[in-house]
């Protein structure tokens, strides 16, 4: 609150001392201390009384209330987005499956279940040779 350093306060102490003298020099100190608490009580009262009138505390929990209320919203906006791209995801699915499926590809390159049996034959042919050179 104030600056005051210890060669400041040995300083009044010592005009203090001179001025009032040593007889009722504590007298003095006690007089004055007892007079700060006072102030200080009153003041600690007057503030009380007025955060009271003016409802702080109500209105620090309503602040608080609100920024809560804020953050839900802001949760709930997220929720309802991501609801939102998942029934979009959904739909776009949906209608993919519902399209019939072509049997080959933009490449030209045919899908795993159009293989011709001549392929297949082929490969089981060179299997039995294979199997039938080694022995067995």
């Amino acid at each position: 609150m104030f600056d005051i350093g210890f060669p400041e306060l040995l300083l009044v102490s010592m005009i203090a001392l001179l001025v009032i003298g040593p007889e009722r020099l504590p007298e003095t100190i006690r007089t004055i201390m007892l007079w700060v608490g006072r102030v200080r009580t009153s003041f600690a009262n007057i503030k009380m009384e007025i955060e009271q009138e003016i409802g702080a505390d109500e209105i620090r929990q309503q602040l608080h209330n609100e920024s809560i209320l804020k953050e839900l919203e802001e949760s709930r906006q997220q929720i309802k987005d991501a609801i939102n791209d998942t029934n979009h995801s959904i739909s776009e699915l949906k209608q993919s499956a519902s399209n019939p499926i072509s049997s080959k590809t933009d490449t030209g390159i045919p899908t795993t279940g159009d293989h011709e049996p001549q392929d297949n034959e082929n490969e089981r042919k060179s299997d039995n040779k294979r199997q039938s050179e080694s022995g067995g």
